[in-house]
């Protein structure tokens, strides 16, 4: 038992014997090894820190342009997940974008002609309800052009009406006192004078607006609410349209109807055509919102250029007048009749002096129609804008036939045109 017993303790204190192959094993491991293990060596002096190693302005420089390449493959990969190849391809490719030929001739029109548009302010008088100081205050701006190196400014007259001064503002932003040369009520243009440099006034190219095509291309410029030049394009929509003046209600004949944007203080700017040459003035825009997506109207530079030269000359324009006051169109339809309706002509004035009738009352009352007007030297006369537009092809002096209805008879009567009294 004692034997066994410490036989028994001796496995347990003793290591298990090691088998033969186990020294074959290690001795071959060692025959292998190609270089002999070296001691651990402690390092002389602490490692370098990283900011020793690497130059801040490096660094920022390598973070920020793998930064800028992981955005770019990121929207590419994200275009290329929502389907659209080419937009992937758009992120990828950075050359810029070479402008048509089009285009290039647009940019080039709006930078020559934006030297000679022009922004006018439109100030009143108003009295301060507490101090009772007199101010002037802004009350309206438009925009206009330079029409010659004598600093003429041609613009609508609706932008200058009712103003107690005036403020031109060149392209340079330079700002002049103004004059008013004169105005034409019933065509919407006015003109104005400014003391310039002539080196900063460029007149625009007159052009002609007779020959043009409905579809034909044009450019409309302006300086709306002082914001610096606009431009908006569109082309010819209408030709010989007729428009009402804002200030007398006169008709406006052989208007331009464009697409092209007007914004409301774009009136008085010019209209192009694609040479850059004056066609016409945007005076007005019919659209049920009142914004720039109405139709937009033209007075034509044919018209423009005759007012601005009588205007120039003689601070006024000559246009004729029969001295007659006349019924509304719809009264004279109402009572199934075709023409003009006479209800006041003056005694000393043409059409008094040639013995035309006034509507009037008898002694009971009842009313006696005047003249009826129906034509004027041998052409139709149906409603007032009839009338004027006859009058328009007319001179001061001229003496022009009218027949008139009076009652159930037709008579000619000699009318000699004089100008408005107000003109003389």
């Amino acid at each position: 038992m004692a034997a066994s017993s410490s036989a028994a303790t001796a496995c347990f204190l003793s290591p298990p014997p090691r088998p033969r192959h186990f020294l074959r094993h290690l001795a071959r491991a060692a025959a292998t090894r190609t270089s002999p293990a070296r001691p651990l060596a402690l390092p002389a002096s602490p490692p370098p820190r990283l900011r020793d190693l690497v130059d801040p302005a490096e660094a920022a420089r390598r973070l920020l342009a793998s930064a800028a390449g992981s955005l770019v493959v990121a929207l590419a990969s994200a275009a290329l997940i929502l389907g659209d190849p080419g937009s992937a391809s758009a992120f990828v490719v950075a050359t810029p974008r070479k402008l048509q030929a089009d285009e290039l001739a647009t940019v080039r029109l709006f930078k020559d002609n934006t030297p000679s548009v022009v922004y006018i302010t439109n100030l009143a008088v108003r009295q301060d309800a507490f101090t009772l100081d007199v101010l002037e205050v802004p009350q309206g701006s438009g925009s206009g052009f330079v029409w010659d190196k004598n600093g003429h400014i041609v613009t609508n007259f609706h932008v200058i009406r009712g103003a107690s001064d005036l403020r031109v503002t060149l392209a340079d932003q330079t700002v002049y006192e103004t004059q008013v040369v004169g105005f034409d009520q019933d065509k919407d243009v006015a003109v104005l004078s400014i003391q310039a440099p002539k080196d900063k006034l460029r007149p625009l190219p007159v052009g002609v607006s007779a020959d043009l095509l409905v579809g034909q291309k044009v450019y409309a410029i302006g300086n709306p609410f002082g914001l610096d030049h606009t431009l908006t394009t569109g082309v010819i929509s209408g030709l010989r349209r007729e428009i009402s003046s804002a200030a007398t209600g006169r008709p406006i004949q052989d208007v331009i109807q464009t697409d092209a944007a007007i914004n409301p203080g774009n009136s008085g700017g010019p209209l192009l055509d694609s040479a850059g040459n004056l066609i016409g003035v945007n005076t007005a825009i019919y659209s049920p919102s009142g914004a720039s997506s109405g139709v937009g109207f033209s007075i034509p530079v044919d018209t423009v250029g005759g007012i601005v030269d009588q205007l120039i000359q003689f601070g006024k324009v000559t246009r004729p007048i029969l001295g007659i006051k006349f019924a509304p169109d719809q009264s004279v339809e109402q009572l199934g009749l075709s023409g003009v309706l006479v209800l006041d002509a003056p005694p000393n004035g043409p059409a008094g002096k040639a013995g035309l009738q006034s509507t009037k009352r008898d002694a009971y009352g009842r009313l006696i129609l005047g003249d009826i007007i129906t034509s004027v030297n041998g052409t139709k006369v149906g409603n007032g804008s009839d009338l004027y537009r006859i009058l328009d092809q007319c001179k001061v002096g001229e003496t022009v036939t009218v027949e008139v209805l009076r009652g159930d008879q037709k008579e000619k009567i000699a009318v000699v045109l004089e100008p408005k009294p107000d003109e003389t």
